[in-house]
C-alpha cells in the first residue's frame, strides 16, 4: 500500500514535514493553532479543516515512513 512512500527518500519527506508543520513560525505555526481548536471542539469552517490537513499530512507520511523503516525498493 505504501510502495510509493518507500520510493521517496527520507529527505524529501523530511523537509516538507518540518517547514509545513511549523509554518507560519510566528507567532504560533498553524499546526498547533488548528490542533488547539480541534481539542476545543471549534474546527469547524471547511477552510480550517483544509489547513489542518495542509499542514498535517506532511508529518502523518513522515511517521509512517519512519514506522516502516528503509525498505527496498524493488
Amino acid at each position: 500500500m505504501f510502495k510509493w512512500l518507500d520510493k521517496i527518500p527520507m529527505h524529501m519527506v523530511a523537509l516538507p514535514a518540518a517547514l509545513l508543520g511549523m509554518a507560519p513560525f510566528f507567532p504560533e505555526p498553524h499546526l498547533w493553532e488548528k490542533l488547539k481548536m480541534l481539542a476545543a471542539g471549534a474546527l469547524q469552517r471547511p477552510i480550517d479543516i483544509f489547513d489542518l490537513l495542509m499542514h498535517g499530512v506532511p508529518l502523518i507520511l513522515l511517521a509512517i515512513k519512519l514506522i516502516r523503516g528503509e525498505r527496498k525498493v524493488s
